[in-house]
């Protein structure tokens, strides 16, 4: 039976109709939205298990091929795997909405926070609610670690693919395109070789096979809307603030490879040092801002966005808004782009050898990818300082053992003894670390 076709789908090539609805993927990118807490590998995490193991909307496979493609390109990962996925279910209108709702509850929230910062010039308390979030979403990843890592290393070559990856990011700081180009191309030599080591599992198929193909006015209609506002303000306001939000992060929309993470010394060295946008603190803030909020750690953006309209404006909360919109705007309109554009060449080439291969070696990194991620984020929640390894060829940031905090510790250990034990929901574990974490500051 064909499909019925959306306002926002082509529809040349004639599929099955989805298992989904509609109404019901949109309430689970909902859910999903509101969970993503803590960065790009807990929200991977948080899509894998809900989309992968729950649902089983799609094939590991096709979800692994899926990230590897999101990995490389610019902007946030994890938001262009819901943006793909959502592709794959309903086409352009299931993207635009797994997207957008990937998004949304990080920014609204985001936004009530900057408004807090500058009318109250402090963040309200909520140490022991994050206490106990930081260590859920510790256990989350170390989950995503063990299930990807069982599934997407199936040689020896690719569990060593994974510990060099993990090695290179980790001990020697090596940039994240690097890693995973590298891979890349590893793989790719060995698929045009002949060689099966990066071979996909049999059997382990995505639900629906069929390439889509994205609407190419759809596509026109997003590139403008990116663009547009661009032109205007420049055209309007030249050389105010506006027109310098829209492009400066219109650039690093372009250029974020590697997540928020690997453009952060350049973002701040821009908007405090260059634009004097932000004070130095003020950017300590943001960051510690965007990390207590659902979606992606890009949103630190949203912050800088608002507080430099704000300034600019003599004050003005209005203003700051209009700063904050724009910024987010700019920033996460060429990741749909990149999706609507590439997506169906990528899943074209799952038949591809080399090409298969070399995806399948950057799916091996992604493994150690997550794990850097995890390490970097268990060093910096279990202990309060690190030190700083910086001999040669080393540069990494490793834990000051004297400072570990005991309590963060007790409360990780039990929280993965219930996930294991009992294997409850994402939701449900993220409310049982927030109401431990609670009680545990309440006692300390």
């Amino acid at each position: 039976m064909a499909k019925a076709r959306g306002p926002c789908d082509t529809g040349a090539v004639s599929q099955p109709a989805p298992s989904v609805p509609f109404a019901e993927a949109a309430r689970v990118w909902a859910r999903i939205g509101i969970l993503s807490f803590g960065g790009p590998a807990a929200q991977i995490a948080l899509m894998h298990r809900v989309l992968v193991d729950e649902q089983k909307w799609v094939g590991e496979a096709q979800f692994l091929h899926a990230l590897n493609f999101c990995m490389l390109l610019p902007g946030p990962e994890a938001q262009q795997l819901a943006t793909y996925v959502g592709w794959l279910l309903h086409g352009v209108r299931g993207g635009l909405v797994a997207g957008l709702l990937f998004i949304l509850p990080g920014m609204l929230l985001m936004l009530g926070l900057s408004v807090l910062y500058v009318t109250l010039g402090q963040v309200p308390a909520v140490a022991g609610l994050l206490f106990g979030l930081k260590a859920a979403v510790l256990v989350i990843v170390v989950e995503a670690l063990e299930r990807v890592g069982s599934r997407a290393l199936g040689s020896g070559i690719a569990r060593l693919l994974a510990v060099l990856a993990f090695a290179a990011l980790f001990l020697f700081g090596v940039p994240f395109p690097v890693v995973v180009l590298a891979a890349g191309l590893i793989g790719y030599v060995a698929g045009r070789r002949g060689s099966t080591v990066f071979a996909r599992a049999p059997g382990d198929a995505a639900l629906d096979e069929t390439p889509r193909r994205s609407a190419p006015l759809a596509i026109l209609g997003i590139a403008a809307l990116w663009l547009a506002p661009l032109a205007l303000l420049w055209l309007v306001l030249p050389g105010g603030v506006y027109a310098e939000i829209a492009r400066f992060f219109s650039w690093l929309a372009v250029i974020t490879f590697g997540g928020a993470y690997a453009v952060l010394s350049y973002m701040t060295d821009v908007v405090v040092g260059s634009f004097g946008w932000l004070r130095p603190h003020e950017m300590m803030d943001a960051l510690g801002l965007a990390e207590t909020t659902p979606g992606p750690l890009i949103l630190v953006t949203q912050f800088v966005g608002f507080v430099a309209a704000w300034r600019e404006n003599g004050g003005s909360v209005g203003a700051g808004i209009l700063g904050a919109l724009l910024t987010t705007w700019v920033t996460f309109a060429p990741c749909f782009l990149w999706i609507f554009v590439g997506a169906p060449y990528v899943e074209r080439l799952r038949g591809n050898r080399a090409l298969a291969s070399a995806l399948a070696a950057i799916t091996a990194a992604v493994v150690g990818v997550i794990a850097n991620l995890g390490v970097w984020f268990g060093v910096h929640f279990l202990f309060a300082r690190t030190v700083r390894l910086d001999a040669g060829p080393f540069d990494a940031a490793l834990p000051d053992w004297a400072s570990l905090d005991a309590a963060a510790l007790v409360l990780t250990v039990l929280l993965g003894v219930i996930a294991w034990r009992w294997r409850i929901g994402i939701g449900r574990l993220l409310l049982i670390g927030i109401a431990l974490g609670l009680a545990v500051r309440a006692v300390l």
